[in-house]
């Protein structure tokens, strides 16, 4: 049972060996996980799963192996409108119209028919017996009653559902994924260094223990410092104009590196670096800072990383005076260029998706800047970004 599941693994491309497959065994062999499918699950992910980012996978290689839930691409790629799924009234059916209503079939014909009833469907249905909706007797939505169906949505009531279509626990771990704030801070792991400065005010246990053995047993409490990122990063956010449409995507972005890196410093910019900075963009002409004291501040220990979508005109790249906002007396070439002298670990993550880089005309003289140091803004963008900065 065991080997033909590690086959679907791989199948699923998940980088499982079999030394993985063994812990599992072994454990089994422990009885740790004994009677329950859900404490199988969860021990067989943490057995063979060796990142996270692999979680969704596993959840459709367990789905389709042990409960028989094959990977349809025809059911994969359709959506179904959030309020196609919103119960407004329930039916309340008697025992005898419970019996009267039949079942379509088998699981073949019931996937079958979801099929083309997501090809003809719509608009919203509720109380009816055909299509995906709420309340009624039809096999495909949720409220209702059936034989044999599919719950899409909703809660279970009369527990008849054969498959149950509803997000997978870690859909949003996988490296392909829509961004969100936990799974880039697993993309930004990679980029730590840990060091304890400050005070001594956690305690060693190891030290602690070896102390109070040599004092006869009296007890002699050790402290060290708090275990730190020690890892220094500069981030330098593009905003307004075009970066309006990834204003979500970047705040996911800053809350996660907020909370992974202890030294961070922050800068704001608009289009392309030029001599001032800020930090406040309600604030930004009586606040701003001039960008040679930024460059002459932090030393060159400093991870740096860009985030924009590079989009601008190529005058406001090359020439005095290009700036869209202000006659800006430098080219932004030129501050760029100051930036990757001062830091040579420096990168440009892009919210633009990567396959419309070529048609910018700035974004690839800025790529050519940063040495083709420019990644999507994604999980795996990110990934091999910050690969390249803890080299």
């Amino acid at each position: 049972m065991l080997i033909n599941f590690f086959y679907t693994l791989k199948k699923q491309k998940i980088p499982v060996s079999i030394q993985e497959l063994l812990l599992l065994i072994e454990a089994m062999q422990q009885n740790i996980a004994f009677g329950s499918m859900n404490e199988f699950y969860q021990l067989a992910k943490l057995s063979l799963v060796k990142d996270e980012k692999y979680y969704d996978r596993f959840d459709q290689a367990f789905g389709e192996y042990y409960q028989g839930l094959q990977a349809r691409e025809d059911l994969a790629a359709a959506t179904i409108p959030e309020n196609w799924l919103q119960s407004e009234f329930i039916k309340n059916l008697s025992d005898e119209e419970k019996a009267k209503i039949e079942a379509l079939g088998g699981l073949d014909k019931i996937l079958e028919t979801l099929k083309k009833r997501l090809e003809e469907q719509k608009e919203k249905h509720a109380g009816g017996n055909k299509w995906i909706g709420t309340g009624g007797t039809s096999p495909f939505g949720h409220g209702g009653y059936n034989p044999a169906g599919v719950r899409i949505g909703g809660e279970s009531t009369h527990r008849r559902a054969v498959k149950v279509w509803e997000k997978r626990q870690y859909k949003n771990l996988d490296d392909n994924c829509e961004l969100g704030t936990r799974n880039i801070k697993v993309a930004l792991r990679k980029l730590r260094k840990f060091a304890r400065t400050g005070l001594a005010e956690e305690l060693d246990l190891d030290d602690t223990i070896k102390s109070t053995a040599r004092d006869a047993g009296l007890l002699n409490i050790k402290l060290v410092p708090e275990r730190h990122n020690a890892v220094k990063l500069l981030v330098f956010f593009d905003i307004g104009g075009s970066m309006d449409d990834h204003i979500r995507t970047c705040e996911q972005l800053f809350s996660a590196i907020k909370t992974e890196f202890k030294h961070l410093e922050y800068f704001y910019f608009h289009n392309c670096v030029y001599e001032n900075l800020w930090k406040d963009n309600r604030r930004r002409y009586d606040e701003a800072i001039n960008t040679t004291d930024i460059l002459n501040t932090f030393g060159s220990d400093y991870h740096v990383i860009f985030v924009g979508d590079a989009a601008m005109s190529p005058w406001e790249l090359a020439y005095e005076n290009g700036s869209v906002e202000h006659n800006n007396p430098e080219a932004g070439t030129l501050w760029l260029q100051r930036i990757k002298e001062k830091w040579h670990k420096c990168i440009w993550l892009n919210p633009v998706p990567q396959n419309y880089w070529r048609y910018t005309q700035s974004t690839q003289m800025i790529k050519e800047i940063f040495e083709n140091k420019m990644y999507p803004l994604t999980v795996s963008g990110i990934t091999d970004g910050i690969s390249f900065l803890s080299k």
